[in-house]
């Protein structure tokens, strides 16, 4: 009996140990598919506006993965892949994950490259990093031998990191309505793994300050704009942050000067100087209240706002957002940012930011995404699927 009992317990060790290096090799495969399938997406050149070569790699990634699983569409540089056969409001819920194909101008971070167990690259962390977990998760789901609770959609769109005027997410509302059927949206802008609720307004404002010109020998005799436009920029520079709690969450009220320009010559007093100005603002403001307090902000001589996108309320009763938190673990924290959850907000559809990657990577000379990030966050959507 001894004897047998040892026997059990040896043959119970070894099935344990084959399966966690079954699991430890899957995880490993998942890591190699992901990273490799990071760096392709982050060696295509696709800066805003020029999107086409990197949509024909995702609409054919899906084509291939994907044959009968998901049904397809291209519009324009929007790829949309959803459920074959899919009726609005019929079957289980629909998440949609959403990611946006564009990178903001490369800063001498290309081509990508894999080291110290990151991928590194311009448009790593935002966030060709969460398109490369997008297309795995699109393939899982298509293996069609899954019992799962909710139903996926894709949505891969150009443009994002453009004024909210320009983007190619906004007219898909109109040619796919389909899209807002979803129960949640999961807009995968990096989070470092956190869920980020709403997000923040966003103004971008052209400001002109206006003088005299004249001879730099006798500046008594003009008005030199750009004295005048530093004197008027002074508060602004010194502006601290304004903190705003909604529903238990903080957003931060920020403004800056991002561009600045004038002078016509060196022995010339400037007639007018140019600035441009950041300005965002809590979710609680409407874009008309936000467009008051950035003129109460820059007293310049013209004011001309370029764009303004509304921000979102977090919003933290949509029970597909309960889900998602219980099985990520994840803290829920605000979007200091403004994102695609706005747009969706705005057509009343429930929406959250939650990927891969450090946002504050973002946009840098050093972006890069964990390859590890991208494996957990794979391991936590595939899980929010079928978890009942």
């Amino acid at each position: 009996m001894v004897f047998l009992a040892e026997l059990i317990r040896g043959f119970l060790q070894a099935v344990s140990t084959l399966l966690t290096v079954q699991s430890s090799l899957s995880r490993n495969e998942l890591r190699e598919r992901l990273a490799n399938a990071a760096l392709e997406l982050v060696d295509i050149p696709s800066e805003s506006g020029q999107e086409a070569g990197i949509a024909d790699h995702v609409e054919a990634r899906l084509a291939a993965s994907c044959p009968s699983g998901l049904a397809v569409t291209r519009d324009g540089n929007a790829v949309l892949a959803l459920p074959a056969g899919f009726v609005p409001g019929s079957g289980i819920p629909l998440v949609l994950f959403v990611g946006h194909l564009d990178t903001v101008p490369a800063q001498e971070n290309l081509p990508g490259r894999i080291r110290d167990e990151q991928v590194h690259g311009l448009g790593a962390a935002d966030m060709k990093g969460a398109l490369s977990v997008m297309l795995e998760l699109a393939a899982w789901v298509s293996d069609g031998h899954r019992e799962r609770a909710l139903d996926a959609g894709f949505l891969f769109y150009d443009k994002e990191e453009l004024p909210v005027v320009q983007s190619g997410l906004t007219p898909l509302f109109r040619s796919h309505p389909e899209i807002t059927s979803a129960g949640l949206a999961v807009v995968m802008e990096p989070t470092g793994g956190e869920i980020q609720a709403g997000c923040l307004g966003n103004i971008q404002a052209d400001v002109v300050f206006r003088g005299r010109s004249g001879h730099s020998a006798r500046p008594w005799l003009a008005e030199n704009a750009i004295h005048k436009g530093i004197l008027a920029l002074a508060d602004l520079s010194r502006l601290e942050p304004v903190d705003d709690v909604v529903d238990g969450l903080t957003y931060r009220e920020v403004c800056s000067v991002t561009r600045i320009g004038g002078g016509l010559a060196s022995n010339v007093i400037p007639d007018e100087m140019s600035a441009h100005v950041n300005f965002r603002y809590s979710p609680r403001r409407s874009p008309e209240e936000a467009e008051v307090r950035l003129r109460e902000l820059v007293p310049g001589d013209e004011v001309t706002v370029v764009s303004n996108a509304s921000g979102a309320m977090p919003g933290g009763d949509n029970p597909l957002l309960e889900r998602l938190r219980d099985v990520s673990g994840a803290s829920v924290t605000p979007k200091q940012a403004w994102t695609d959850v706005a747009q969706f907000a705005t057509r009343g559809l429930d929406a959250v930011n939650f990927g891969p990657g450090d946002p504050r990577l973002a946009h840098t000379r050093e972006e890069s995404v964990s390859i590890d990030a991208l494996v957990d966050t794979f391991d936590v959507l595939s899980r929010f699927l079928v978890t009942s």
